[in-house]
């Protein structure tokens, strides 16, 4: 699992009051009741349940229960890339696929010397985006490869090997398989915070 603070979208620094609101929101948005019948079902109760830990983490490190060294260590044993998610031009190249400015977005992708897990993960949603389903589903799986517990790209390619049948679609392309998975991947995986842009 991710940084807590980063899977509630909220600073270190938050207050609890803010933290605690920060929360109730995420948890109006992803319950499950919102999700019946619909195929974001599942994803829907992965990212509550990744929110509910996060919570309960960041609670139990501020009572003092659970020392905070070992924020990222937690939900099978995953150490967080604090180095990767820190990273400015990830963070601007997220910002660019959120506003759909998707040419920018790979140029300064293709900037970064280092290809990571992350690299590929935004490489990935470039590609997703642009309708490029193959080539999507390639660099999510690359990107799992490389980091295997990171639940962002396990998502991710969740949804590629759940609703997408591979291939080019143009990126007017519309299903009532594939809208949803594009609401997902932009507003959950691509915001620097990990949580919903919407």
């Amino acid at each position: 699992m991710r940084d807590p603070y980063t899977v509630l979208g909220v600073s270190q620094s938050a207050s609890d009051d803010e933290i605690k609101k920060a929360y109730r929101e995420l948890a109006r948005k992803y319950h499950p009741d919102n999700y019946q019948n619909n195929p974001l079902a599942d994803l829907a109760e992965e990212k509550m349940k990744e929110i509910n830990e996060a919570y309960d983490t960041i609670t139990k490190q501020r009572s003092g229960e659970m020392p905070r060294s070992s924020a990222g260590s937690y939900g099978g044993g995953y150490q967080q890339s604090y180095a990767a998610s820190s990273n400015p031009a990830y963070a601007r190249v997220r910002n660019l696929i959120n506003a759909g400015s998707l040419a920018e977005a790979e140029q300064l992708l293709y900037q970064v010397g280092q290809k990571d897990g992350e690299w590929y993960f935004l490489s990935g949603s470039i590609a997703y985006r642009k309708g490029w389903l193959d080539e999507a589903t390639q660099n999510f799986t690359r990107a799992v490869q490389m980091e295997p517990n990171n639940m962002e790209y396990r998502q991710a390619l969740a949804v590629m090997q759940r609703g997408a049948t591979g291939g080019y679609r143009p990126a007017g392309y519309s299903s009532t398989t594939c809208d949803p998975c594009t609401a997902y991947l932009c507003c959950s995986c691509l915001t620097p915070w990990g949580g919903p842009c919407c």
